[in-house]
């Protein structure tokens, strides 16, 4: 699965071209089977590429391990929206493009032979925004999760609430965090993995309240844009402003990740978060 360039600024995105893909950042080239085997992360300048919820789930999941949920789970269009498209063209065409019900894909696997909920949001479906299907796949893949004792994992690339479905759309900002609450009060961890970008309503609920909250570098991070922001305070923004690099240094996130170290960093944190506090102790000592 090759890297997913649907609505991304050219900015982030390798675009994929005669079998060879280019780094929307220096323009330098990899073939399609060297930027799969580096994760479509540039071997010149270290841009991260957006990529699919598949291929994310192909980076992180033990080989032959995910079991997807909720295969039949899609949304309708409620409002029966109309902008410049119909809303439900859009749909169709987004399902068809990424092979996906909606933008996120949820399941069970195993990292580093650690059983977990895992969930991966494809920004190339609608931006990744937050839909009524959205939200129930992510609120019961976190349900499930707690039920079965595991650990959640999240790997979220959204632009907000999907504004197609309005306010049905906010309504899933909390039953997302009411779901967390749930996995919280059986003790189990929640790691959040935020990538390019992680905005509006995504950041604003679930996405911010991971137990421990990785990023990947200068994945662009926060409540709504810089360009609004400082038409709202007149103010310059600082350099970086928005960036993952930015809000680590500030505390919101825990540590900043490049790809390739991604599933060995998440191996090691679900094996100190899921073993008991006696195996920590002697392991410490």
């Amino acid at each position: 699965m090759s890297a997913s360039p649907t609505y991304s600024p050219p900015k982030a995105v390798a675009a994929e071209k005669s079998g060879a893909v280019v780094c929307a950042v220096c323009s330098s080239s990899q073939s399609a089977g060297e930027a799969a085997a580096n994760l479509y992360v540039c071997l010149a300048c270290g841009a991260h590429a957006r990529i699919s919820a598949h291929e994310r789930i192909r980076q992180l999941a033990d080989p032959g391990t995910f079991k997807v949920w909720d295969v039949g789970l899609e949304g309708s269009d409620r409002l029966g929206f109309f902008d410049t498209r119909a809303y439900v063209d859009r749909l169709d065409e987004a399902r068809i493009r990424q092979h996906l019900p909606d933008a996120i894909l949820s399941g069970a696997a195993q990292i580093g032979a650690i059983p977990v909920g895992l969930a991966a949001f494809d920004f190339g479906f609608l931006g990744g925004s937050l839909s009524t299907a959205v939200g129930e796949r992510l609120a019961r893949a976190i349900e499930a999760s707690a039920e079965a004792r595991m650990p959640f994992v999240c790997v979220t690339s959204s632009g907000g609430a999907r504004m197609q479905e309005g306010v049905f759309s906010l309504m899933q900002m909390a039953k997302t965090v009411a779901a967390l609450h749930g996995l919280a009060e059986r003790h189990l961890p929640f790691i959040s993995v935020l990538a390019d970008p992680t905005m509006g309503g995504s950041i604003a609920s679930f996405a911010a309240l991971g137990d421990v909250i990785l990023a990947e570098p200068k994945a662009m991070i926060g409540f709504t844009g810089a360009r609004v922001i400082t038409q709202a305070t007149y103010e310059q923004l600082p350099a970086g402003f928005q960036t993952s690099e930015f809000h680590h240094a500030r505390g919101l996130i825990d540590q900043v990740v490049d790809r390739r170290e991604l599933r060995p960093v998440l191996t090691q944190l679900l094996r100190v978060l899921s073993a008991p506090a006696g195996d920590i102790e002697q392991s410490a000592a």
